[in-house]
């Protein structure tokens, strides 16, 4: 059994990282982010298409949402089917269903699961006791590494994570 554990863990890759509920969360995220995906011999397309998911997700959270926030990024490259799973969990909606922001400018909003859904495999929203999870399933090809399953990322420490520069 454990031996089992230990293959299941080498060959899966994780980066959890909080999300401060500040100006410029958003690109710490992302940088932190593109600095694991690269870590991971991921091809520039797919880190792209991962860090565009991850920073619609993010400032998803962070305005429409109630802090504390998460994001995890995850990718289990062995076997058929390599998906990298990217969710984002906030502590809930910030606003009463129904209600408008007021001062929100629609041309600047609006257009994040739009591109979530066009990037995504699969999609969707967990509500559940504490919060609300927003995630995206990212299909990736064979080829999307040059390294090979067997290691485990390594994740910053979350106090370095989503540090704002």
């Amino acid at each position: 059994m454990a031996a089992q554990l230990n293959t299941l863990l080498r060959a899966a890759y994780h980066h959890v990282c909080p999300v401060p509920p500040a100006a410029g969360a958003v690109s710490a995220v992302r940088r932190s982010t593109a600095a694991v995906l690269a870590d991971w011999s991921l091809p520039p397309d797919v880190v792209e298409d991962v860090l565009l998911v991850v920073s619609e997700l993010v400032t998803n959270a962070i305005i429409h949402a109630r802090p504390p926030a998460v994001l995890r990024v995850s990718w289990r490259p062995d076997g058929g089917a390599r998906t990298m799973s990217i969710e984002v969990t906030d502590a809930g909606p910030d606003l009463v269903t129904g209600c408008s922001r007021t001062g929100v400018d629609p041309d600047e909003h609006g257009r994040g699961e739009t591109i979530v859904r066009a990037l995504a495999a699969r999609h969707g929203i967990r509500v559940h006791p504490g919060g609300v999870t927003r995630w995206a399933e990212l299909a990736i090809g064979q080829d999307a590494t040059s390294a090979g399953p067997g290691r485990v990322a390594s994740a910053e420490p979350p106090e370095r994570c989503a540090r704002i520069a």
